[in-house]
């Protein structure tokens, strides 16, 4: 009997002992899209138990949309979300101390069938475009300066633009609805996998216009008093990121665990998003000012106040390196 009671008490020290240590590890709370591909990376984090290794627990919350992310993370309800650094830009020079340190820098195509015989962006003057970001993507952007710069030619003006939420652009696409596609990456690779070619990328016509194609568009976003009160904990999802990106990058096994949230039609297609994924992977965390702003201008001149708000240059401060 005293025996038992012995074992019971040190049972009830190692349960208590675990309790408090899991009440003490901080939590980082992400508000990110439900179905974003941002999840694949999270859930490799969660998996691999990349956040405890870094000295905190992730907790992610899937939201509708990348608005209702925005919104929870000013209104207190997320430590971090993931979003483009031109949102970052024009909330800082509104005031708000808000930091980015890079996710993605993926970019995406001009997709055509593959029989097309388009070659050049100026091949599809007259023909409808299926976009999927809406009128100020920053895609289509980049791509309408490209053609103005390359062949003279007002790609808005003279070609007919179909918008639309990412499915049905590339359903449209894959059924001749429309000769040209602009869509976010992963369906891009989806319908290449489909039989669909680019015709250009995004990231050659940034190269053409003096653009850096490794500027980062998509990055995690902290609070500036977040990093000043946590900033181990900043450090550490940062770390934790890399580590998920660098077993992602070179082992084929891990994606099988992302499979079933990835929703492949085929292998064929499953092959294509990690091509992908791997393909936005930055190399670093320091980001070039200097590119950062040729970029700003060239959204600024085309998107106007509706995308970049007041912003003329980047705000200081605005990029940081968590893992220095």
């Amino acid at each position: 009997m005293k025996m038992n009671k012995n074992l019971f008490a040190m049972a009830t020290a190692i349960v208590f002992s675990a309790t408090l240590s899991l009440a003490e590890t901080p939590v980082i709370k992400a508000a990110v899209l439900k179905f974003g591909t941002v999840n694949w990376e999270l859930t490799t984090i969660k998996n691999q138990g990349f956040d405890t290794a870094n000295g905190f627990s992730l907790e992610v919350n899937g939201v509708a949309g990348g608005p209702a992310a925005q919104v929870a993370f000013q209104g207190g309800e997320a430590d971090v979300i993931v979003t483009d650094w031109l949102w970052v830009a024009r909330q800082r020079a509104a005031g708000k101390d808000y930091v980015f340190f890079p996710y993605s820098k993926a970019v995406g195509s001009v997709m055509v069938a593959g029989d097309s015989p388009a070659k050049t962006l100026a091949d599809l003057k007259g023909e409808k475009i299926g976009i999927a970001g809406g009128p100020l993507d920053k895609s289509w952007l980049i791509l309408r300066a490209y053609a103005e710069q390359e062949y003279g030619m007002d790609l808005k003006a003279s070609t007919e633009q179909v918008f639309g939420a990412p499915p049905l652009i590339m359903k449209s696409a894959l059924q001749g609805e429309t000769q040209g596609a602009i869509n976010f990456w992963h369906y891009l690779a989806k319908m290449e996998a489909a039989g669909m070619r680019p015709l250009v990328s995004v990231g050659d016509a940034a190269v053409a216009l003096g653009l850096d194609p490794d500027t980062p568009l998509l990055g995690y976003v902290f609070k500036g008093d977040y990093l000043a009160k946590h900033p181990d904990l900043v450090s550490g999802l940062a770390k934790a990121s890399r580590s998920a990106k660098d077993l992602l990058a070179t082992d084929d096994a891990a994606w099988g665990d992302l499979r079933a949230l990835m929703k492949p039609a085929n292998d064929a297609e499953f092959t294509a998003l990690i091509a992908g994924f791997r393909e936005g992977i930055p190399t670093q965390y320091d980001v070039n000012h200097e590119a950062a702003n040729k970029m700003l201008t060239l959204m600024s001149d085309l998107g106007g106040p509706e995308l970049v708000g007041d912003v003329s240059a980047v705000p200081d401060g605005l990029f940081i390196n968590p893992v220095k």
